[in-house]
């Protein structure tokens, strides 16, 4: 590591009991005000990254119902490598819920991770008309 390369604060593994469903790295035209990634940017990275492991359940359409919880621990920056880790936390007649957690590798810090945001979202399995359906079993 460089001199020049601030370590990371608090680095940690990443998990092992979630699936690394998505990775990202956010740019220039993602960013607020501020300079750092935009929060509805993160928010739909983690709808689609949500959503990888119920498809797998629901065998057709569905849609997202709740944002249960979303927690933004680090601000994401321009050149984060993001890692989108998911699982199924309940799986319903009608709906599954996920729980995931976004992990960057920062810039200047590769190979060192630090969790920037967790979230528990519901999906729906919907019919053709968007009624709710059953989840195969």
């Amino acid at each position: 590591m460089s001199t020049d390369t601030p370590p990371l604060v608090n680095p940690v593994p990443l998990p092992v009991d979630k699936e690394l469903v998505l990775k990202v790295i956010p740019m220039p035209a993602d960013c607020n005000a501020n300079g750092d990634i935009f929060g509805g940017w993160v928010m739909a990275q983690v709808d689609l990254a949500g959503s990888v492991l119920p498809a797998r359940h629901v065998q057709g359409r569905m849609a997202t119902v709740a944002v249960n919880e979303f927690i933004f621990k680090q601000p994401v920056r321009v050149g984060d490598i993001l890692s989108f880790f998911s699982s199924v936390t309940r799986v319903g007649r009608t709906s599954i819920t996920v729980q995931v957690e976004v992990y960057a590798e920062r810039f200047r810090s590769q190979g060192q991770y630090v969790k920037v945001t967790e979230a528990s979202l519901t999906y729906v399995a919907i019919d053709d008309d968007g009624r709710p359906r059953p989840i195969p079993r």
